[in-house]
């Protein structure tokens, strides 16, 4: 059944429940604008992402799990930040006003806006190939948010979680994977592999728990979104340093370590993007920390590095240095 917009929004989003009551939002849904009022003493952190169809999902992809993917990448920026997620609005592009498949969106995006406690305030629809942008609100003191420029020389380079898995996904999804025609699995995957990898892509998990109990003791972060290389190089560019990475520290997770072989696992973790999982760096003194925060989160934290004065990123496995053949996805 075709709707109007605003009749769209109010049986989709606002009859669905998308606009609960949230501290901090003082009109949400509904009006022209919405009101926010973060907490005396802290500062909006504002992020925005657009997730188009056949690009950053499958065509055809389920409604429910593109809805939780799009609002986890979001949810990710802010605890890349140490930032508290606050609320967030939605520009919603439809090839057609098509009831069923929006309120399917909506049941999944409101079960990750409860798991966040960050609700919808505001949007807009419109005519025109599929595509979900999202701008996310959070608050936090200005000087504890955390930011890709503060890496210091003798830091510890550390990532939550596994990497690789989500980008490994995509060879079950029919997209053309940027690591190349060669990156293939080495053993067919089981069923259970399968979902595994596919939850993993779908439904990444926001560090945003740890990232507020350890923001104090993390110097610069980043998320995970288009691959280790590109990412960390983002954290070295901002900050002015270099950084050495062991390879074989890297952290994978039990389906890729039995789905593919050793080079094929560094491409995905290097260049596949997609992980959501935190990169950051730590004073020596505050490793073991950050650590204990991890496991009180059931959260792996990995060491894989260290930053270096000397600039660039140098990769080593058993102490040599050598060449990446890992590109970073590029969006352009």
């Amino acid at each position: 059944m075709s709707y109007s917009e605003f009749e769209l929004i109010r049986r989709c989003f606002i009859d669905q429940g998308l606009g609960f009551d949230r501290s901090g939002v003082a009109l949400g849904i509904g009006d022209d604008a919405a009101i926010v009022r973060p907490p005396n003493g802290t500062s909006l952190a504002l992020s925005l992402d657009t997730l188009v169809e056949g690009v950053h999902f499958p065509k055809q992809a389920p409604a429910r799990l593109v809805a939780r993917r799009a609002l986890a990448v979001n949810l990710s920026d802010m605890a890349a930040m140490g930032a508290e997620p606050l609320c967030f609005t939605l520009g919603l592009t439809l090839p057609q006003s098509d009831d069923g498949w929006v309120a399917e969106f909506a049941a999944g995006l409101l079960e990750s806006a409860k798991a966040a406690n960050c609700p919808l305030v505001g949007g807009d629809t419109t005519r025109g190939p599929l595509a979900i942008t999202i701008q996310i609100h959070g608050f936090g003191e200005a000087e504890a948010l955390l930011r890709r420029s503060s890496a210091r020389v003798g830091d510890i380079i550390c990532v939550t979680g596994t990497l690789g898995d989500a980008a490994t996904a995509l060879l079950f999804l029919g997209g053309e994977s940027h690591l190349g025609s060669q990156f293939t699995f080495g053993s067919a995957p089981s069923e259970s592999q399968r979902q595994s990898l596919l939850d993993r892509y779908y439904t990444p998990q926001p560090r945003t728990d740890f990232a507020l109990r350890a923001r104090e003791q993390i110097n610069a972060c980043i998320d995970l979104s288009d691959g280790l290389l590109g990412d960390l190089t983002h954290i070295l560019e901002s900050s002015g340093v270099g950084a050495r990475v062991d390879l074989e520290a890297l952290p994978f997770s039990d389906t890729l370590l039995a789905v593919l072989g050793a080079e094929q696992r560094e491409r995905a973790a290097l260049g596949g993007g997609d992980d959501y999982e935190l990169c950051f760096t730590v004073p020596p003194e505050s490793l073991a920390s950050v650590q204990a925060i991890g496991r009180s989160l059931s959260l792996a934290v990995t060491p894989i590095g260290e930053i270096c004065a000397a600039a660039g990123l140098s990769l080593r496995r058993a102490g040599e240095s050598i060449e990446s053949v890992s590109p970073a996805y590029r969006h352009f």
